[in-house]
């Protein structure tokens, strides 16, 4: 695939494909860092440790081209979910 807005790889990074089995030919690096890690439900295959740490080591979603469109639903699903909390709650408080 040609780098483009939807997908990136990056050959020269020292941990490419960071992922086990990944097909470095298809390997979209857009999304080095997931952006749904946050979510305690996403779209991928995480694990929990016995920490309660969210451990996406085998998990390939975010570097699967054909998933780009199903990762920008979920965060723009999660992002509009959080606006109408924050709403229901007011504005913030400054801290100090």
């Amino acid at each position: 695939m040609k780098n483009s807005s939807r997908f990136f790889r990056n050959t020269s990074c020292a941990y490419f494909p960071c992922h086990p089995n990944a097909d470095p030919e298809t390997f979209n690096c857009l999304f080095c860092y997931c952006p749904l890690y946050f979510l305690p439900e996403c779209i991928g295959t995480p694990r929990w440790n016995a920490n309660g740490i969210k451990d996406c080591t085998l998990c390939r979603v975010p570097h699967q081209p054909d998933n780009y469109d199903r990762i920008i639903q979920k965060l723009s699903a999660a992002i509009r979910e959080r606006a109408a909390e924050g709403k229901e709650k007011g504005p913030r408080q400054p801290t100090e």
